[in-house]
Order: C-alpha cells, then structure tokens, then sequence
C-alpha cells in the first residue's frame, strides 16, 4: 500500500542543482524540504548497478540518518552508441569538484572516435529514478526518462549537469537554454519536460494526492 508523504522531508543531495529542482517540485505540496547536505549526513557509497539501486541507497540512508522520510533522486545520461554511458557514472565522469564541461567533452571525443556526427548517431536519454525512505524502511520508488539528441558545442547557461548538451526531441532548445519553469515546472506553469519532472508526476500521483 502506497504511503503518502507529509510534513519534514530529507532530500538525500549535496548537489545544489538537484536540490533547486526537489524543492521547486514539492514547494506547492507544502512539504517542508531540509537538505542532507544542510543536516551535515555523509553521502552513502552509490554501489548499486542501477539508477533505482542507487537512489534507494541514498534514501535509506538518509532515512535512517535523520530518522525523518528521505527523498533521492539518482539520474544521468544514457548515450546509446556509447552502450549506454555514462549511465550511473554520469555524476563521476564530472569528477571532484565537479566539471561538467569536461565531462561533456569527454562524451563528445567518444562519440567522435565510433564516428557519431549524425543527429541519428547521437541519440540519448536522462533517466531519473526516484525513491522515498521512510525510517522503518517502507520505500516508494517511481522512474521515468526525457529522449533526445546530443549536440556539440554545448549551448545554453541553464540547468545543469549535461543540459547544455541534450536537445529534447520535439524542441529547438537544449534544456541549457530553457529556463527552469520550463524545463521541470509542471502544469499549467510549465511542460513537465524533465526526466525529474515526468517522475516526479508518477512520485506526486501515489505519496502527494
């Protein structure tokens, strides 16, 4: 039976970025969100082999840290001529602090060397799994993806991660050139476009009413 969340609630990230984006989505629920990163909660080892592995991993976690529910989220970019890489090491292939735009490029000098100039050889997608962990370890988890196309140089300031890079398909705009309302604001604000946004629906349909 699903659980509905209420009250205070962990968002399991000390990413800024992802963080913004958790808030913005449950702000009209009226939860109140409190950070791991604000908390001072370690970051869990992600040695899942799955996005849905390693957001559970970090819900759980915090859950039990807390002693509050945890909201995490594990996303990244799935580059179909590259098997699927960066996947669940999307974060990683960043590097600490992190440098998107070296990771960026690195996808680019891979899509380059198998030949990848056509936006048919080009094609990827973001996932995002999304899972809530309550402290006597019920978990809700929900996963959804956005499909697009990568383009080389980067474009847009917005967003962030690999968003100057993927152009949404159906849009003339990478999701580093819409701003954020647009990107991952939902009805009748904005499109829900967003791999978080689209599991975010799914999450807000069984534990928000």
């Amino acid at each position: 039976m699903h659980r509905r969340i209420t009250g205070r609630l962990v968002i399991a990230t000390h990413n800024p970025g992802k963080l913004a984006e958790m808030r913005e989505l449950l702000a009209p629920h009226g939860v109140e969100a409190i950070s791991a990163g604000e908390l001072g909660l370690d970051e869990p080892e992600e040695t899942g082999e799955t996005f849905r592995d390693n957001a559970a991993i970090k819900a759980i976690a915090a859950a039990k840290a807390a002693q509050l529910p945890a909201f995490a989220d594990d996303s990244g970019l799935v580059v179909d001529v590259l098997d699927g890489a960066p996947g669940i090491y999307s974060a990683r292939w960043a590097g600490k602090p992190a440098d998107f735009l070296a990771a960026m490029t690195r996808v680019e000098r891979l899509l380059q060397e198998r030949g990848a100039k056509t936006p048919d050889k080009r094609k990827a997608h973001f996932v995002s799994a999304l899972c809530v962990a309550w402290p006597d370890g019920h978990l809700e988890e929900v996963e959804a993806r956005v499909d697009g196309t990568l383009v080389w140089p980067p474009r847009g300031t917005e967003g962030f991660g690999y968003d100057p890079s993927f152009l949404p398909d159906g849009h003339g705009r990478t999701f580093g050139e819409m701003a954020s309302i647009e990107k991952h604001g939902l009805p009748p604000l904005g499109l829900g476009l967003s791999h978080r946004a689209r599991a975010f629906v799914k999450l807000a349909e069984i534990c928000l009413g």
